[in-house]
């Protein structure tokens, strides 16, 4: 299943972002899109929903998009134990979009966001865009992991969480998020948690949803397009448990930000309730692969295997070098410079791919470092 997909597949199948846009030869793992096909359960529910009514679902109206709101609160109750509730979700295209509205709604130019750096660069250029200052909270290796001192947030509005972290792939403790919430708590801080990397967590590490620990002051972002991949769908979910956030997006005129898509909200549904065999072997694949590399990789490259996701933050030594690997490895990855302070000197690469493709990028990678 895992292994459906060779490049010439993604080449000539579809426009897909990611393939359809580098030179003949090269080999893209940049952007967060995995090489695999998806979970057929959720195929064959977007096959039924085209064969059959395409008019104004019952749901329309509701802001919370009915049967996607209930299955994110199913999920997260049987997956993580967090009694969410569906009366608190609401739908966007997806997690950008989302975290765009909360900054309007919530914030103006000026007010200070603290965020993990490096960062998710859409992020970045969203606070750079909307005048909403970064206070960082920097990530510093520690051996095989990384680690933060949680500073002082005074003159913060918002603390923007990436857990799991994008790019480094770490998974939060309970300890680390306990200080984050007290910090919130002082500070009268607005939470805002991008969660979407959440079911790519590997043994034996756990996701803990911040909304456990501090529900009351946090706006969880998440979608089913990472683990999933089914990043063309445009289908996300917010839950407010905020409640003056609730009141300031519910004074917003009603389609002002959008509604679910119908074949989003039907993809979703199906993986969330559906596909957990597939997500099991594709994990399975990913853990493999996130391994692979360790072994592979040069011993002047530095790597720490992430803890969740199929992103790894490799540090090359100097900026550029995402250049370099494209132009003689015919590789394309992230350059890291664009994840913000302490990104300068590393790539990111996706390894959510078959065997036979990682192999291919590592023989390459190797003969250039």
């Amino acid at each position: 299943m895992n292994e459906a997909y060779t490049p010439e597949d993604l080449k000539a199948t579809h426009d897909g972002l990611k393939w359809a846009q580098v030179a003949p030869g090269v080999i893209p793992a940049w952007v967060a899109d995995m090489d695999l096909p998806t979970a057929p359960e959720v195929i064959e529910a977007l096959q039924r929903r085209a064969s059959g009514d395409l008019g104004y679902p019952t749901w329309l109206d509701q802001p919370t998009a009915g049967p996607l709101a209930e299955a994110f609160a199913e999920r997260m109750t049987n997956r993580y134990g967090w009694p969410a509730d569906p009366s608190l979700v609401r739908a966007f295209s997806d997690i950008n979009q989302a975290l765009q509205v909360f900054l309007q709604v919530w914030t103006r130019p000026g007010d200070g966001v603290a965020m993990h750096t490096p960062a998710y660069h859409p992020f970045l250029t969203t606070l750079n865009v909307m005048e909403r200052p970064v206070q960082p909270i920097e990530f510093e290796p520690d051996g095989n992991s990384w680690r933060f001192e949680v500073p002082d947030l005074s003159g913060c509005r918002v603390l923007l969480l990436a857990n799991p972290h994008n790019p480094t792939g770490r998974v939060f403790t309970r300890e680390e998020l306990t200080a984050l919430a007290e910090q919130a708590e002082r500070h009268d801080l607005l939470v805002i948690t991008d969660e979407i990397h959440a079911d790519l967590t590997y043994e034996p590490h756990r996701h803990i949803p911040f909304a456990t620990i501090l529900p009351e002051r946090t706006v969880t972002l998440t979608s089913a397009t990472k683990a999933f991949n089914l990043g063309g769908i445009r289908c996300s979910v917010a839950h407010v448990g905020h409640q003056g956030v609730r009141k300031a997006l519910e004074a917003q005129p009603a389609f002002l930000y959008g509604s679910a898509n119908l074949f989003g909200v039907e993809a979703t549904v199906a993986a969330w309730r559906h596909g957990d065999a597939w997500l099991e072997s594709t994990r399975a694949l990913l853990d493999r692969n996130r391994h692979t590399i360790a072994s592979r990789l040069p011993s002047t490259v530095g790597y720490r295997i992430p803890e969740a996701t199929y992103l790894a933050w490799l540090h090359v030594g100097r900026p550029g070098m995402a250049e370099v690997y494209e132009r003689e490895a015919r590789v394309l990855l992230s350059d890291g410079s664009f994840y913000g302070p302490g990104g300068e000197d590393y790539v990111r690469l996706n390894f959510a791919t078959t065997e036979a493709i990682l192999t291919e990028i590592l023989d390459r990678l190797g003969r250039v470092v």
